[in-house]
């Protein structure tokens, strides 16, 4: 489902010029700068404001009380704003690009496991020698994904933190507004604006 999500993301018909109005390639024409980008991933700074955000990102995930819920998401909107705020413009670009992309890959790939989760396979599936149950699979990518944020240090892991990362951040969308999604082809490689409400 990821590389499927992905296919959506680029058959959309502004999405090359989007890519190519980021001002990120420098030249690069073979799209390697998208996983080479020179991002401060190791800039001691960058990596512990990350790491608190990662922190206040998984809080909010996780709590299940309403109110304290509410409190969490305010705080991580304004610590959010702040962590991007501290970047350069093409870093910003960057980061935000990646988390749109891969990140919200990667929370299509448990969005469709849950939704899969009451799916009834044929007898023929089931008798896969590696056929795993789809209710087993939906709770594991989940917690998987957020095992991985929990320990998830920028510095070592660079691009790859964006995973997890982006996925929490679709996860905490989806309570702080069912409705974000909507919205998502219509505001190409980043999600910022759906932390600006």
């Amino acid at each position: 489902m990821h590389e499927h999500f992905h296919q959506l993301q680029n058959a959309q018909p502004r999405y090359l010029q989007a890519v190519q109005d980021l001002g990120l390639s420098h030249g690069d024409n073979t799209g390697m700068w998208m996983l080479n980008c020179p991002f401060p991933y190791e800039k001691p700074e960058v990596a512990e404001s990350f790491a608190s955000l990662r922190a206040l990102l998984l809080s909010a995930v996780n709590e299940t009380h309403k109110e304290k819920f509410a409190k969490l998401g305010k705080q991580y909107i304004l610590e959010r704003k702040r962590f991007f705020a501290r970047l350069s413009s093409d870093d910003h670009k960057y980061l935000s690009f990646q988390l749109w992309q891969e990140g919200i890959a990667r929370y299509t790939e448990i969005k469709a496991a849950e939704a899969a989760a009451q799916y009834q396979p044929t007898a023929e599936y089931a008798a896969l020698s590696d056929f795993e149950p789809f209710t087993t699979y939906a709770a594991k990518v989940r917690t998987e994904t957020l095992n991985e944020l929990r320990q998830a240090d920028l510095a070592k892991m660079k691009r790859l933190a964006v995973y997890s990362f982006g996925a929490a951040e679709g996860l905490l969308l989806d309570r702080l507004d069912s409705k974000w999604k909507d919205g998502y082809f219509e505001h190409l490689l980043s999600t910022d604006s759906f932390f600006e409400k």
